[in-house]
Parts: C-alpha cells; structure tokens; sequence
C-alpha cells in the first residue's frame, strides 16, 4: 500500500489511486457473486470448478504457476507426455471409478447363447489366451447384453464354436471336414495359437501348396472372372441352362507337340528375340492360362480352374477338343491344346 506524500496533492492522489486499484483488483467478486445468485434461484447445483482462480492484490507479483505444488506439475508434465499402454490403463481406473462405473465381475462358470445355441464353460477357458477377443470381451472392461435367460450373447453363428472351445479347454483339433470353417470362425475370435495349428493340417496345408503353384500363373485370377462373365453371358442371350467356352491351356512356348520334343537339344525351345516374334500369336479361344514353370503340368491346372468353380457354387465339365493348327513359320505350328469349358448355371 502506498503511503501518503508531504504535500497534501501528492497525499490525496495516493489514497485516490489506492481506490481505484482497489477497485481493479476486486472487481470480479460482484461477477461471481451474480452469478452464484442465479444458480441458486435457477435450483442448479454448482457444478465442480475446473480451475483454480487465485486473487491477488495489484502489487502482488506471484507467478501463477508458483500456487501449484510439485506433485501437481508432476501430473501436468505427465499429461504433456505421451501415455504408454500400462500408464493408460492405470490412469483409466480413477476416471471409471469417478464415473461410477466399475469393472464388470463374472462368476466362474459362464453361460453363453452364440446365435441360439447355448453353451456352458468356465471364465477361465474363455481367457486362455490373452491376445483374443473372448478374453477381451471377459475382461470386465467391456459391456457384453444377456438374453431373457441371463446368458451372454454372441451375435455369431453357434455351429462351430464348439470346436472353438474344446480348442480352449484341451488343444483339440476339428476333424478335417470342419477345418475350414473353423479356420474363419478363429480369424473372427483371433485365435493365434488355434490358426497357427489349423494351418498346418490338411486341406490347409495342401491349398498352401496349391497356391504356390498358381502364384506362378500370370492373370490366373482375372481369367477366371472372365470365365465366368462370358459363361453368364452367353447363357443369358441364349435363354440356355448352360454354356460352353474354349480355353486355350498350355504350359511352355515350345510350338511344338510332345512327340516332336526329342528333336531340340533342351526342353526349352532357344530362339533369339527376333525370332521369338514370329511364334507369337493369340488362338482363337475365349481364356488362355500359361505359360509357366513348374511340375506341376496342364492337368494340374485344369483340376484348380475346376475347383476354384466349384467353390463358388458353378458347375464346370472340361474336355480336349483339340490342339490349335495355326502355321508359325516353315513346319512349325502352334499345337496348344483347347479344352471346352461347359458351364451349368441350374
């Protein structure tokens, strides 16, 4: 507080400039107090103040960061920080409580409604692994609805969750029948250790193999979509039950017929790049497949464009209806075999 001068000018600008930053300084409190007022003639509840508001004097030159304790910048630098996982389950726990919503407690024997058909097992199967979603779904953090009966509810299909929980009670396997739908339900659930095993037994393993071969076949994919749009086409233009195709599938360049092989030195017919161009050509069929490198022959191949149908609902009949004559050059002809394709949509 300033003290008065000795003049009576100097003494009475200081009381008056005492007043004015007097008034400066408390000026907030009429605010505040309005604003109390009206929460208490609106019936509110006050709510819990989000900051800390400190009043000072006009000459008080405290930092406002100097008010806080060390513990309390401790917590500031830790929020500036980014939070690992461990950290942030921790700090989460003092928020669920504050929200009134506690971790959700299970007993230990579970009954479960998967898509209407119920199981009972006990809390610490479904927890047998830690990094899949039945242990997360269990493990309190998270809201799972019950049926009219109290149970659990899965919104997934029940007929192979069975085979999902012998797995998490004894390691076992389904038979070979169910392994693939097994296999999608576990990519569902995400059952490392139960894909990891399926993986290794049949028919997994085979498609596996199959696949490494059919990697090596250029368009393999697109050319079976082509199949099949051709086939619905031709069938809708004709009013037909079925169509056929003619693919072209051959697995080397070599324009020659097996039994004329034994007159080339290699198994691989060597030209330069100029005479390559005048083997080139395209026969006269809807798809071809090849060529490639592999054991794996034309029959092999033929018995996965089949299969691969087959697995999308098509019904597909192949024969050899004969080799392509086309004339390369002097007395080489192309001599790739052509199988019709017989497409049966009903």
């Amino acid at each position: 507080m300033q003290q008065n001068g000795s003049s009576g000018s100097n003494g009475s600008e200081g009381c008056g400039g005492a007043r004015d930053r007097q008034a400066l300084s408390f000026s907030p409190l009429p605010a505040a107090t309005t604003r109390v007022r009206r929460f208490i003639q609106e019936r509110r509840t006050l709510p819990l103040p989000r900051v800390m508001v400190v009043f000072s004097a006009a000459g008080d030159t405290e930092k406002p960061g100097d008010a806080m304790s060390s513990s309390d910048s401790a917590v500031e630098d830790d929020f500036r920080k980014p939070a690992s996982p461990a950290k942030s389950f921790a700090l989460s726990k003092p928020l669920r409580s504050s929200l009134n919503t506690p971790e959700q407690e299970f007993p230990e024997v579970i009954s479960l409604n998967v898509g209407g058909t119920y199981f009972t097992t006990r809390l610490s199967t479904l927890r047998r692994y830690e990094d899949t979603m039945l242990a997360a779904m269990f493990s309190g953090r998270h809201y799972i609805p019950r049926d009219a009966e109290g149970r659990y509810f899965i919104d997934r299909d029940g007929t192979y969750f069975a085979d999902i929980l012998n797995f998490l009670r004894e390691g076992e396997l389904p038979h070979r029948d169910r392994v693939r739908a097994v296999h999608r339900e576990a990519q569902y659930y995400a059952i490392g250790p139960l894909l990891d095993s399926l993986e290794d037994t049949q028919p997994l393993t085979g498609e596996k193999v199959r696949q490494a071969f059919l990697d090596l076949m250029p368009y393999y994919r697109e050319n079976l979509e082509h199949i099949v749009e051709i086939a619905k086409l031709r069938a809708m233009q004709k009013k037909a039950r079925f169509a056929k195709l003619k693919i072209c599938v051959y697995k080397e360049e070599m324009p020659i017929t097996p039994y004329e092989r034994p007159l080339f030195n290699s198994l691989r017919f060597e030209r330069s790049d100029s005479e390559a161009k005048l083997f080139e050509h395209h026969c006269e069929v809807d798809v071809s497949f090849g060529p490639w490198e592999a054991v794996a022959d034309v029959y092999d191949l033929l018995h996965c464009i089949v299969s691969d149908l087959d697995e999308r609902g098509i019904t597909a009949e192949q024969q050899c209806i004969g080799v392509c004559d086309k004339h390369l050059i002097n007395h080489y002809y192309c001599k790739r075999p052509i199988y019709e394709f017989k497409i049966t949509w009903w």
